[in-house]
């Protein structure tokens, strides 16, 4: 509590010396002028200083009682009256060395003052006096403004965060100062998309004034990482000095474009390695990759990895998909298919006994009709050879005593009847003498035959 105590007491005896200060600083100024600390001015154009001031209750009777007020500039110092050059500008004179106008209303305390066709040795430090005909002259030794003349207008500041989500409302600022209201900058974008910007002047809190442009639009995973341009455009006499600004627009989103491949895409054979590859645009980028294969119409989970390798068996073929998963949201891919190479499925044994039988039973059949075929060539037309025994060799003769009759009822009944015939063959010996030939053909040999003839 006494710790308390003493810092409150402390804070408190601050307070007091402060507000003292101010008031015996106050006291000692007879003029007390509220302006910016510093303004930036393009040369070769107007710059204006916003400016106002208060004359002190001990000083404002002998600031009423005054007549044609002036507005003085004094530059670099106050000791105008050992270096009279200091004073750049005043108001009641025509022959001041800086061109300019007090726009404001002196006597409603306004001192807002414009200099034109500004140079760059006008960079320096700038005191404001009043000097009026009467009682009152003051100068505020203690306030005052410092000026940077550049060739090149300045830098245009833009929304710092450009991290945006996708399908999200964006609005971007522009803005760029206006040393010289009476010709501002005028402001371009260059966007990636359709926009109509929105352009005002405005007040900044010190007073000066600044051109704001504004565009709004709807963000789109397309916009990441495309680049916004504000240019400030500042005429210049009879030209015009740009400078810009550049942004990247960080646009979150899901992921887009999933796509899965299967490398090689042809149909492969069981055994061989495949990689499945699944890609996708993300931003940030993705996290997460899980492979799907298409089972019995539904989806089941194969892998967790961007690249899927396997060595493939029969029921790896079918359809396959991936999923990319990052902190916004999720992606799918089209549906990519694994084709197998269809296999020679092996003969069941019983197919090769029924081909083996079948085989078998063919050639059996070949063989009897190559026989009877082979069986009929050597014997052609027995029936003939039969019934014209005299006619096929003359050295055969029918022995019709030796054909026993039979009742005609007996050969209606029989289809066949048997006929002896005396066949006499020659046996083919080897050559011989005129004598072995004589006693040869003497000799006959006889043979019988039992001929079938069958009747038509």
């Amino acid at each position: 509590m006494a710790y308390t105590e003493n810092v409150f007491c402390i804070g408190l005896f601050i307070l007091v010396l402060y507000v003292t200060g101010v008031l015996i600083v106050n006291s000692q100024r007879a003029l007390i002028t509220t302006m910016p600390d510093k303004l930036q001015a393009l040369s070769g154009s107007c710059v204006q200083i916003p400016c106002a001031f208060e004359i002190p209750t001990i000083h404002s009777n002998d600031f009423n009682k005054s007549t044609n007020i002036s507005g003085v500039w004094l530059k670099g110092a106050t000791t105008f009256g050992t270096t009279p050059e200091i004073k750049i500008f005043n108001s009641s004179k025509t022959d001041s060395k800086f061109q300019g106008q007090i726009i404001g209303n002196l006597f409603q305390k306004n001192c807002t003052t414009v200099f034109y066709n500004v140079k760059n040795s006008y960079t320096d430090k700038y005191f404001f006096r009043i000097d009026a005909n009467g009682p009152y002259r003051a100068t505020d030794t203690y306030k005052q403004i410092e000026i940077f003349v550049q060739d090149v207008p300045p830098i245009p500041t833009m929304t710092d965060s450009v991290e945006v989500k996708e399908g999200t409302l964006v609005s971007l600022n522009c803005s760029a100062v206006a040393p010289c209201p009476e010709h501002p900058p005028n402001l371009t974008w260059t966007f990636p998309t359709k926009s109509t910007p929105e352009d005002h002047l405005q007040e900044n809190p010190d007073q000066t004034k600044s051109v704001v442009s504004m565009v709004t639009f709807t963000s789109s995973y397309l916009h990441n990482e495309k680049n916004i341009t504000c240019t400030a455009v500042y005429p210049v006499g009879t030209s015009y000095k740009t400078a810009e600004i550049n942004r990247t627009l960080n646009v979150l989103f899901s992921p887009k474009d999933t796509s899965a491949s299967i490398s090689p895409s042809v149909p492969v054979s069981v055994g061989s390695c495949v990689n499945l590859t699944c890609s996708s645009t993300a931003n940030p980028p993705v996290t997460n990759y899980t492979w799907f294969r298409i089972s019995e119409g539904k989806p089941t989970q194969v892998s967790f990895r961007q690249n899927y390798t396997l060595n493939v068996i029969v029921e790896d073929g079918g359809l396959y998909y991936c999923e990319a998963v990052n902190d916004v949201g999720l992606g799918n891919s089209s549906e990519v298919l694994l084709a197998i190479k269809a296999q020679d499925k092996p003969v069941s044994p019983l197919v090769y006994g029924i081909v083996g039988g079948i085989s078998v039973i063919m050639l059996i059949v070949i063989l009897i009709a190559f026989f009877g075929w082979k069986r009929k060539s050597r014997f052609p037309d027995q029936h003939e050879r039969t019934d014209n025994p005299l006619e096929q060799n003359p050295s055969v003769y029918n022995n019709q005593g030796m054909v026993k009759s039979k009742p005609e009822e007996q050969a209606e009944d029989q289809s066949e009847e048997i006929h002896y015939g005396e066949i006499i063959f020659s046996k083919q010996r080897p050559k011989e003498t005129p004598a072995v030939a004589k006693d040869r053909d003497q000799v006959q040999e006889s043979e019988y035959s039992e001929v079938k003839v069958t009747r038509r």
